[in-house]
């Protein structure tokens, strides 16, 4: 008796719907069956994720129900919500492998049902005199929700050829995105309706939508039983400097979307004076622009080249942060608000370009070594995806710091965040500067190593990453 077909395969065939044969490369395989599942997986992905982003930023909401009842100043609630940020960033990591150890479908189904622990625990505790540690430890909780990406990028990068990876991955990690406008609109509209004294109303709506995720991806999402934990390529992709190089990056792309997406709402409360229902209705519209843009930042990298696209992205957040810095000098809401919605769709956009960018870098080391086809596309699936965890984990660090940055910038003399966009303006010309070297510089052709081309051959090759 022979083995599953890779058509079989494709469908799900298997015990507890695991996929014993992909090759997305294959042009015959993906327009048979390849593209069909892969976007099945793709949409219960972006589902999973999305609640998962929502949960993550919950305490962006329920900071704006925290009262002068609670006894918490502004630096606390920077200090609260930048604990979801920060334990988020580090479950990245065990997320990213758990896909690999479990199964994709499998490890959506738990990570989804992992996210009611945060959400009944807020239930419980969020009212007036519980005390700050307790806070903490709830917003802590929430930080799960920050991995749901890192294990979704993960695996959807599984899914789909290097040729549509930057349209595949924008749109996971827009979708996945769109959760923390979701959620603040949800704030929004209990705030609005029920009033600042009824937070519970905003977490008895996402119980029912966790199960709901979990459900539909233990019916409806598959595990790619060829997907195993390399620790070889995790290894490689530790000692490799691209690793280190993108995770700066993605620290000044998705690092700015997740911290501004936290701090936003109490940026307004505490600079510019405006009521929780006031801020609340100003919150979303940032995060949800930079999230609906995210597809759209991994399209224009897959058709123009991940780098040069990045290098356009920063000089232009460099710009909105010097129009913000000008907004917040001058007490100006109305540029402020300008400012930093252009800062939200242009991290975005970034987030998109710069995940298109670390298969491409892996794939080109790959052919700059004297791999082709399925070789070459092999070794950047298995260094994008091992790398792709660590650099998830280090970008959303990016999201402490720019809380961390506000908090201190509020705590200073003026007690206004100019000292902190300042900060974010130095860091986006250190992006710029670091992308246009490593990855647009054009550089002399060097001899080729052994390992590129074999013992003896005679020929240059440099290594292009404009491309990418």
């Amino acid at each position: 008796m022979t083995g599953p077909t890779i058509t079989d395969a494709a469908r799900g065939a298997g015990k507890g719907r695991w996929i014993e044969q992909w090759d997305p490369e294959d042009p015959g395989f993906w327009e048979r069956t390849g593209r069909r599942t892969a976007r099945r997986n793709l949409l219960f992905s972006v589902l999973s994720e999305h609640i998962g982003f929502s949960i993550w930023t919950l305490w962006s909401v329920m900071v704006l129900f925290m009262g002068p009842e609670y006894g918490i100043d502004p630096a606390g609630k920077f200090f609260l919500i930048g604990m979801a940020t920060f334990v988020g960033a580090l479950v990245r990591i065990p997320y990213t492998f758990a896909v690999a150890r479990f199964g994709g479908r499998n490890w959506t189904v738990v990570s989804a049902l992992l996210l009611l622990l945060p959400t009944g625990a807020a239930c419980l505790v969020m009212e007036p005199g519980t005390s700050y540690t307790t806070f903490l430890a709830v917003a802590a909780l929430t930080g799960l929700g920050g991995g749901n990406f890192a294990s979704s990028m993960t695996n959807i990068n599984s899914f789909f050829p290097l040729r549509e990876k930057g349209w595949a991955l924008g749109l996971n990690a827009g979708g996945g995105n769109i959760g923390v406008p979701v959620v603040q609109l949800v704030g929004l509209l209990v705030i609005g309706t029920a009033g600042a004294a009824h937070p519970r109303i905003v977490l008895a709506v996402y119980l029912p939508l966790i199960v709901a995720a979990a459900l539909c991806a233990a019916l409806f999402m598959d595990n790619l039983a060829p997907v195993k934990n390399d620790t070889g390529a995790a290894k490689e992709a530790v000692r490799d400097r691209h690793t280190w190089i993108m995770a700066v990056l993605y620290i000044g792309t998705f690092g700015s979307f997740i911290g501004y997406s936290f701090a936003f709402g109490l940026v307004l409360q505490t600079q510019f004076g405006r009521t929780p229902l006031e801020a609340a209705s100003l919150t979303f519209l940032g995060p949800l622009l930079g999230s609906l843009v995210r597809p759209l930042g991994g399209r224009l990298a897959d058709r123009h080249g991940g780098a040069r696209i990045t290098l356009a992205n920063f000089a232009g957040m460099a710009a909105a942060t010097g129009v913000v810095i000008f907004a917040s000098v001058t007490g100006s809401l109305p540029v402020f608000l300008v400012g930093f919605t252009a800062l939200f769709l242009l991290s975005g956009i970034g987030n998109g370009s710069t995940y298109k960018m670390i298969p491409g870098i892996f794939q080109t080391k790959a052919l700059a070594r004297g791999m082709t086809g399925e070789a070459a596309a092999q070794y950047g699936r298995r260094l994008s995806g091992a790398s792709m965890g660590l650099i998830g984990a280090v970008g959303a660090l990016g999201g402490l710091g720019v809380n961390l940055a506000f908090r201190q910038s509020f705590q200073g003399a003026a007690g206004t965040g100019t000292a902190a966009f300042v900060a974010f303006l130095g860091f986006y010309a250190v992006c710029s500067a670091l992308t246009w070297a490593v990855y647009l510089r054009k550089r002399a052709a060097r001899p080729a190593t052994e390992a590129e081309t074999g013992a003896g051959a005679d020929v240059r090759r440099r290594l292009d990453y404009a491309e990418v």
